[in-house]
Order: C-alpha cells, then sequence, then structure tokens
C-alpha cells in the first residue's frame, strides 16, 4: 500500500512571518506540522528546531541494530526536541529566544501501522467517506474548558484565550506525547495541520472538501479556504492517502 503525501504551507494574511515548519520523509516514513511560538523570531526557531530533531532521532534509529519499537521512538524523539529548544533559548542569551516553544504533530508509519504522536493543538484528522474523526486530542485551555463542562460549543467563537495552549515542545525541558495507533486501511485519509486550519475552517467544511476534492487537491483547497475566512494565522495542512493497490 502507497502513503501518497501533499503538503503546503501559507503565510496567511495578518503575520509578518511564517513560523510553522513541516517535514515529509517518505523514505522514514515520518510526516510532521509544527507551529511555533514565542519570541520575536522563537516560533520560526522553535517549530524548524522540532521537525529537524525528531526527524534526526528517527534516521538515527533506522541505522541502529537495536531497534526501538514506535511508541518508545516517537517518545524519544519528542523528549530530544524539547531539551534542544529549551536549551537554546536559555542557553544562548538571545531575548527574542526567550519562552520559545511549539507544537509538534507527527505520523510515523511503521510497516502498515500509522503511529500518531501530538503535543499542543495541531491535529491530526482521519476521513474514511463520508466521514471526519480528530484523532488527536488539543492541549489548549479552550479545550480543557469545553471538557470540564465551563462552556459549550457554542461559545468558542466568544472565548478571549482560545490560542493558549497548555503543553507545548520546549517551553519546558520535560514534555509527554499523546501517541495514537492505528492500522492503515487502503482509501483513508489522514489529515494534519497547524490551528491556521483548524481555527478557521470547521470541522464539517474540511469534511465536505475531502469528500469532493481529488487527494492532490485538498491542501492548497483547505488553505484557500482559511485564508477566505480571514487568515488570521500561519496556515499548514498534510495530507496523507492510502493508495489501494492498482488504483
Amino acid at each position: 500500500m502507497t502513503l501518497e503525501a501533499y503538503c503546503q504551507t501559507d503565510i496567511g494574511l495578518r503575520r509578518e512571518r511564517n513560523e510553522d515548519s513541516f517535514l515529509v520523509d517518505e523514505s522514514l516514513g515520518l510526516f510532521m506540522v509544527a507551529d511555533g511560538m514565542g519570541g520575536h523570531r522563537g516560533g520560526e526557531v522553535a517549530s524548524r528546531l522540532a521537525v529537524e530533531t525528531a526527524r534526526e532521532v528517527v534516521l538515527k534509529h533506522s541505522k541502529d541494530s537495536r531497534k526501538m519499537m514506535p511508541r518508545q521512538l516517537l517518545a524519544e524523539a519528542y523528549k530530544e526536541a524539547s531539551n534542544r529548544i529549551f536549551d537554546k533559548a536559555r542557553g544562548e542569551g538571545n531575548q527574542d529566544l526567550q519562552g520559545m516553544g511549539t507544537t509538534l504533530v507527527c505520523a510515523y508509519r511503521h510497516h502498515d501501522t500509522l503511529y500518531v504522536a501530538n503535543v499542543g493543538d495541531s491535529r491530526a484528522y482521519l476521513f474514511t467517506n463520508p466521514y471526519l474523526w480528530q484523532i488527536t486530542e488539543d492541549h489548549s485551555l479552550l479545550n480543557e474548558q469545553l471538557r470540564a463542562g465551563l462552556f459549550s460549543e457554542r461559545d468558542i467563537a466568544s472565548f478571549a484565550a482560545k490560542n493558549v495552549i497548555t503543553r507545548s515542545v520546549g517551553f519546558e525541558r520535560e514534555v509527554m506525547c499523546d501517541i495514537v495507533e492505528r492500522d492503515l486501511c487502503p482509501g483513508e485519509t489522514i489529515l494534519m495541520c497547524s490551528d491556521g486550519l483548524s481555527g478557521l475552517v470547521a470541522d464539517a467544511r474540511i469534511a465536505e472538501i475531502l469528500r469532493t476534492t481529488p487527494p492532490d487537491q485538498v491542501v492548497s483547497t483547505c488553505i484557500n479556504e482559511a485564508k477566505k475566512n480571514g487568515g488570521d494565522d500561519n496556515v499548514t495542512c498534510m495530507l496523507l492517502y492510502a493508495k489501494p493497490q492498482g488504483h
């Protein structure tokens, strides 16, 4: 089964720089989206360092005869990325980097099993026509308030702190990622994105785009939709399509 990957990032309409980063490494079966934050240019540095470090850890593992299990490998990748970002922010005396951190959502293919890891509020969705499920849990103040029943879905638009995240890679030295494991099935789609998409385009609209758009056009269509809705943030969108054999 082939896993086709499409990705695009866009600065959006309101930001001076793009602090999102992404990685597509089909040889490693590794795919990532990161949304950085903190300092004048800290977010850009943090997101780039996160994806570079995670790739380095997975690449090193691929050449090591002592194989780690996929869950252990991803936990190690997140741990090392958080260490490096934290040390860089503290060690260089650069005020532009103080307090930097990043979200990081990652999909790692091991044979025909996909492991999805996440820290922050960048998301991974599973689409099996015609249904869309969010398979990551947002580490955000908004989600915590929703889960606690302190307000309802209809109050989200008026919630002042909806961009505050409660867990990030690099803001503290240690971080724990969530990991979801599932068998890949032909015809399924995984969509990963920064909150520049999920914060501006409703899940129902994302599902509609996935139902009606060829896989190689989904990413650009989603980004255009986010910009049509204001483009308030950088937006990165990645689609992984499990292409059935013979198609």
